[in-house]
């Protein structure tokens, strides 16, 4: 595989896929997706149970600045966990909705697979999250879902 994506939430379980495309295939070039979604604040790193009561507001310029600060700061730790292992990592953020940003991100940058997590931080989660489900049966690339 010359080309991994590896959408990343700031759960547990994103964490987990980015280690395991780091192990499985340290030659390839992993791309760290973080995906900032208004409407789906939970999927974010910026989520909350409690995402109405925090501040700044949802969806404000200093919500979306915040958001930015926190995907700087998961990025800073994978690009520290890829460097351990001399890997080289490629970051990007984008605003929309996660699952589409995902897809249609695969396919613009021609990534060979995409690993995620089962489900992000939702405990109640079944099998597999939304975002996870909608990217597994949407992507035209190999999709290694990570429990």
């Amino acid at each position: 595989m010359d080309r991994i994506l590896v959408p990343v939430d700031g759960s547990p379980l994103s964490r987990r896929a980015f280690e395991i495309a780091l192990e499985e295939h340290p030659e390839a070039e992993l791309v760290a997706l973080h995906v900032i979604d208004p409407t789906e604040p939970g999927y974010s790193v910026v989520g909350h149970e409690n995402a109405d009561e925090l501040e700044p507001r949802r969806g404000s310029a200093e919500w979306y600045d915040r958001a930015r600060e926190l995907a700087d700061e998961l990025f800073a730790e994978l690009s520290e966990l890829a460097s351990g292992a001399g890997v080289e990592l490629t970051t990007e953020t984008v605003v929309g909705r996660a699952d589409r940003e995902i897809v249609d991100h695969a396919v613009g940058s021609d990534a060979d697979a995409i690993f995620l997590g089962s489900h992000g931080r939702s405990a109640d989660a079944h099998l597999l999250g939304s975002v996870t489900e909608a990217v597994a049966f949407r992507a035209p690339v190999r999709v290694c879902l990570v429990r």
